[in-house]
């Protein structure tokens, strides 16, 4: 089956039209975009939702919005708990934390880098023993040169 039609013009020369030409592109999006509403948004849908009495009058401000009935019952749920912020989009992502948080753990930190030197110095010492032990036996040790970063 051919994608064009064939079209006689008024010089009797034929023309090709495609007719997919209308289609819109079958391209999907690779990762679609989360919809975020604002409190100012939902609140005022929430005010036309309350308004609407007769049968289909919802459905067609659902419609009309790109909305879903699960959005305006959710919206309605969290006004009637008092939870105005909870009407706008939430941050995502990690929490941050506390000054006081960051000060224990800075502390901590501070703690296991005291003890961490504690140990090296004491490894030191035992390999400036060792190091004096092996001259004074006579075993030759390799030299190794450390840069300032190990």
């Amino acid at each position: 089956m051919s994608n064009s039609k064939s079209k006689v013009k008024g010089n009797g020369k034929v023309s090709h039209i495609n007719i997919y030409s209308s289609v819109p592109d079958p391209e999907v999006v690779e990762r679609p975009m989360r919809r975020k509403y604002s409190a100012d948004y939902k609140l005022r849908v929430l005010q036309e939702a309350d308004t609407l009495k007769n049968p289909g009058e919802i459905g067609a401000l659902l419609r009309r919005e790109g909305l879903y009935a699960s959005n305006i019952a959710m919206w309605s749920w969290q006004r009637e708990k008092g939870e105005l912020e909870g009407l706008s989009p939430k941050k995502r992502g990690p929490k941050e934390k506390s000054p006081e948080e960051l000060e224990k753990r800075i502390k901590e930190l501070e703690r296991d880098n005291k003890r961490l030197k504690r140990r090296l110095d004491h490894a030191e010492m035992i390999i400036d023993v060792q190091k004096k032990i092996s001259e004074l036996s006579g075993i030759p040790l390799k030299k190794v040169e450390f840069d300032e970063e190990d």
